[in-house]
This record gives structure tokens, sequence and C-alpha cells, in this order.
């Protein structure tokens, strides 16, 4: 496994870095580290070792973290596990574009950081799984972190990825196959937390324009659903 490590301060490199050869010792975990001292080095060298995890810092000189991680997701770095790392939690709410695992606030806690570590494997591993969607024309295997909602009109469910898939099968049957990512929204919806970019009292508004409506009382539940993801 691949893990870079960005951040302008050589301090907090050595230190997080550290941390994760200790984490990968304790787990059994085989990794390879790069550190990278900017955005811009670990852009350039991105080719050279593509991570699977990255370490980013979110105040640096020049690109910024979150900068730097909205390249990577508009260069189809749809499965990189991003963790920021911040010394202020103003910036939480700008993971929502780029779907970042988590946020870890300096100085960084070496069981906090062990554990968004193990989460993020677990969801690499989940990020490979794929639903099998057999509609009338077709049989499609869709990953399922490609998936940012499902809907059901009478007995039809619509799979919305980066195409629609149209079956007859009960919503249900597919919640079951989903993890937890996804929550149950109304009798209606299914929605992918990590494609929300906004919520108001009446609608979730997702990456790409699309918006789904809120039933009344569910507005909290998904506020609470969001902060347990980044929490």
């Amino acid at each position: 496994m691949n893990i870079s490590l960005c951040d302008d301060n050589a301090q907090e490199r050595a230190y997080i870095k550290n941390l994760v050869l200790d984490w990968a010792d304790r787990s059994g975990a085989g990794v390879s580290i790069r550190e990278y001292p900017s955005a811009e080095a670990l852009l350039f060298s991105y080719s050279d070792f593509p991570p699977d995890i990255l370490l980013l810092d979110i105040e640096m000189p020049g690109l910024s973290g979150v900068e730097l991680a909205k390249k990577l997701r508009q260069n189809g770095n749809r499965l990189l596990q991003i963790i920021f790392i911040t010394a202020y939690s103003d910036y939480i709410s700008e993971g929502y574009d780029v779907a970042a695992t988590h946020y870890l606030l300096k100085p960084v806690d070496r069981e906090k950081l062990f554990s968004v570590l193990s989460r993020a494997v677990e969801k690499i591993a989940d990020d490979g799984k794929r639903l099998v969607l057999e509609t009338p024309d077709e049989t499609a295997l869709v990953p399922i972190c490609d998936i940012k909602f499902i809907e059901v009109i009478k007995n039809y469910v619509t799979v919305h990825a980066e195409r629609e898939y149209t079956l007859k099968k009960p919503l249900k049957e597919i919640e079951h196959e989903l993890d937890e990512r996804f929550i149950r929204v109304g009798r209606s919806y299914i929605v992918n937390l990590y494609f929300i970019t906004r919520v108001t009292r009446s609608e979730i508004f997702l990456k790409g324009g699309d918006a789904v409506p809120l039933p009344r009382g569910a507005y909290e539940k998904v506020n609470r659903a969001i902060i347990n993801m980044k929490g």
C-alpha cells in the first residue's frame, strides 16, 4: 500500500511518518511512504508513486491541500483515501467536494490516526465492491463507490452512478447490499453520504447538481450521519 504525506513543515512530516510506521507495524500492513513538502511536489511525482492513502496538510504556501485534492478528484482519482490534517476545524466543511475520508486536528493524536488509517484501509476494500444490476437490456457491475443515490418510483428502482440503471427490484434488497456510507432517506431514496455537498431542511444537494427531497423530520438524522462519517 502506498501512503503519501504532504506537509510543508518538516517536523510535522517526520512526526506523522513515525506514527504511520508504528501503525503499519502494529497492524501488519505493508506500506511504502513518500513525503512531499508541497502540493506542487506531490503533483509532479504523482504518476511515479500513486498513493492509496494521502495524508494532506490543508494550509500550505502555493497550492493548498484542498486545491490539490480537487485536482486529484477531477483527474479521476475517486478511490484515493484523502485524510486532511489541519490546525483549524473551520476547514472541515470544505471536504464535501473532495469526499475526504477524515480530518485530523494538529497536533495529531496517535490512537486517532491509527483508527483513521485502519478505517481508510477498510474503505479501500469496500470501494472494490460492485453491485450487480440486472436491467432489461444488460447486466451491469457498478462500483458501490460510484453510486450517488438510488430512488424508487412505483415498482422500479433507478441507480444513479456515472450513468443511470433502472430495474425492477425492491429498494430494501439493494439496501442490504450497501454499506455504512449510504443512508435511507424516507421511503423512496438512499443517498451516498460522500456525494453530499449541502443539506437544507427540505433537500440534499449532491455533487454533479442532483438534489434529493428531504422528508419532514429527517434533517437531523442526515446531519448526524454526516458528522459520524467524518468523526
